[in-house]
């Protein structure tokens, strides 16, 4: 990783100065910066970055407090790679808690009056998040993909245009990077029944490769649609009848939508797997080599059933 260079605030405020503190706090919190220490945050140093923190070391210290803003090319102990990772579990944590909100809210929609205010304020606060969201975590698409769904199923009926399966052999197949259970078993899904020659490439956009087919992503040509995960679009889109494609595909929906519609616990532990693999830092190929191994097995346990 290239080295980033950091802003860092040191500050103290006096222990009676309560009020100012939370001001202090919640300033830092909306801002994104990241808390070292007590007294310590930091950001990536750019002029946007630089104006915000210029402004919380005036308060600081018109509030009676000491605040001293650095900038660092290194900080012992925490390699870049490691700051930026803390950076990303933080707004991981914060965008979790948005995925939770719209879980329950398509769960409930059929006795929420309420729907569009809902969506439209959770929609806020993703974009709050995602302002903040410096090193573009994979955890935001998820989420802007789980806000588009519930938005289109409140607006469409859910048809789905006739499809030629010669118009997909030998393409390359675009995803997002860091493939997880939908992704992955989505590839494994077109290799073994749609392309057998597929190729997959990974970008954080379709436009990186406007020729290619893209899918689970963001204006995706193939991705969520109403109540299905990508797996399950696929599936319908080609007419792959297999059971035991079917039954994956059950497992595949409730291990990424998490919303129990199936009962299936199977692919829960694969999905641990795969996500385990990201944090060894293992290349997007590898990941769906070894992804593709899973559910080689998995198809051949369920073909005996």
């Amino acid at each position: 990783m290239d080295q980033i260079p950091w802003l860092m605030l040191l500050y103290s405020l006096p222990a009676h100065r309560s009020t100012e503190r939370v001001a202090v706090w919640r300033r830092f919190k909306k801002i994104g910066a990241l808390q070292l220490t007590t007294s310590t945050y930091l950001l990536p140093d750019q002029p946007t970055h630089y104006e915000h923190f210029q402004w919380l070391t005036k308060l600081i210290r018109d509030s009676g407090g000491d605040a001293t803003l650095v900038r660092v090319r290194e900080i012992e102990g925490l390699p870049n790679d490691k700051l930026v990772e803390m950076f990303n579990q933080a707004r991981d944590r914060e965008y979790a808690v948005i995925a939770k909100g719209l879980r329950a809210l398509q769960r409930d929609r059929k006795t929420r009056p309420d729907i569009a205010d809902e969506l439209q304020r959770m929609t806020k606060q993703f974009r709050a998040i995602r302002a903040i969201d410096f090193f573009n975590t994979a955890r935001s698409q998820d989420v802007e993909m789980q806000l588009r769904r519930i938005e289109e199923k409140r607006r469409s009926k859910g048809v789905l245009p006739k499809i030629d399966p010669m118009n997909y052999r030998g393409r390359i197949w675009l995803t997002r990077p860091r493939p997880e259970i939908d992704r992955v078993g989505s590839a494994w899904l077109i290799r073994n029944f749609i392309d057998s020659d597929a190729q997959f490439a990974f970008a954080a956009s379709v436009s990186a490769q406007p020729n290619a087919v893209s899918f689970d992503m963001l204006a995706a040509e193939f991705s969520h649609v109403g109540e299905d995960c990508t797996f399950e679009t696929l599936a319908k889109r080609f007419a792959i009848r297999d059971k035991a494609v079917r039954k994956i595909g059950e497992m595949i929906h409730d291990a990424d939508l998490e919303d129990d519609k199936f009962q299936r616990v199977e692919c829960i532990g694969i999905d641990r797997i795969l996500k385990g693999c990201a944090k060894q830092g293992l290349s997007d190929e590898e990941i769906l080599r070894r992804g593709f191994e899973c559910f080689d097995a998995l198809y051949s346990f369920l073909q005996r059933r």
